[in-house]
């Protein structure tokens, strides 16, 4: 159904003098405005809606997703978006094996009027037999449970600067070269479960700092920091062991001057209680929800942390 604006627009009187009336126009309900698939011209817009929304603008993470990934949203009569989110689907073959979504969001405007609800479902529709997974804030899984979302596990957000402390790390690790590409793409994929290759490819050109960790020659963990607004995000976090993980965590901070955030797998309770105890404090938690599949594929033993949390 459409609403009804009403404007109030100036008319020529007798002798010159000027009169107003007042004209009715209607506009269309946010059930009638159509969904969209979103391209990196719409980055400004998206931004733009994560700080309607109280939101970092994140743009470099806005550019990744639109790039890598697809957008849908809805756009506002008045200007700008009334909603959107991306999914980024992993996997080779004609049809995905596995959809992420992230950064859902509904102008505040527009809020509780069931838009967000009418997006996810599209996307549901638009992914088929397609499994989906997502990262939801407690704010929003309701909303996932309510589409048939499970949640399957947790991640905490850890913020702060990174102090070093302790132990020196146990694992060798270095700075990765073009040669790792095709070792860093093997690894990842058994770690994660499905083939990522067309986003992890783009880590070079997208993190600032990009290292492996090495055992006898072999690459047996990798890790990226790349820049959100004042922060380096630490993220994805592949590793053999929780050893492993704390000597790519410490080997990425000590290459930077940014305060370090990241999102771990709660089931890494000494990875966790090892960053608290080096500067890193809690932030947030979020629940990691499935649809379509029983839990996440993929080997969590070795997955600590993924990207970014709007793409697994």
């Amino acid at each position: 159904m459409a609403k009804s604006a009403c404007v109030s627009l100036e008319t020529g009187g007798r002798r010159g003098r000027r009169s107003e009336s007042l004209t009715c126009v209607s506009t269309p309900s946010d059930a009638a405005l159509p969904i969209r698939r979103l391209t990196p011209r719409d980055l400004s817009a998206c931004a733009d809606l994560s700080e309607d929304r109280g939101w970092p603008r994140e743009e470099h993470k806005w550019r990744l997703l639109l790039t890598a990934g697809k957008g849908y949203g809805v756009d506002d009569p008045g200007g700008g978006l009334v909603a959107a989110c991306v999914v980024t689907e992993y996997g080779t073959g004609e049809r995905p094996r596995l959809g992420a979504v992230g950064m859902v969001l509904v102008a505040e405007r527009h809020a509780r009027q069931g838009i967000g609800r009418r997006l996810m479902r599209h996307i549901v529709s638009a992914m088929g037999t397609t499994p989906l997974t997502l990262y939801a804030t407690p704010y929003g899984r309701p909303l996932y449970e309510e589409l048939g979302f499970k949640a399957t596990g947790r991640s905490e957000m850890l913020s702060g600067p990174f102090t070093p402390g302790g132990s020196q790390p146990r694992v060798a690790t270095r700075t990765a070269t073009a040669e790792d590409l095709g070792s860093i793409l093997r690894l990842d994929e058994e770690v994660f479960g499905v083939d990522r290759t067309l986003l992890i490819t783009r880590l070079p050109a997208f993190s600032d700092l990009l290292h492996v960790a090495v055992d006898d020659g072999r690459i047996v963990g990798y890790a990226a920091a790349w820049p959100n607004m004042d922060t380096h995000v630490v993220g994805p976090l592949i590793a053999r062991d929780t050893e492993t993980a704390k000597s790519l965590i410490a080997s990425l901070a000590a290459h930077t001057d940014r305060p370090l955030r990241t999102d771990i797998d709660v089931r890494h309770e000494e990875l966790l209680s090892w960053a608290k105890a080096r500067g890193l404090t809690s932030v947030a938690m979020n629940s990691v929800m499935t649809y379509g599949i029983a839990e996440s594929p993929g080997d969590w033993t070795r997955r600590f942390a993924p990207l970014t949390v709007a793409a697994g």
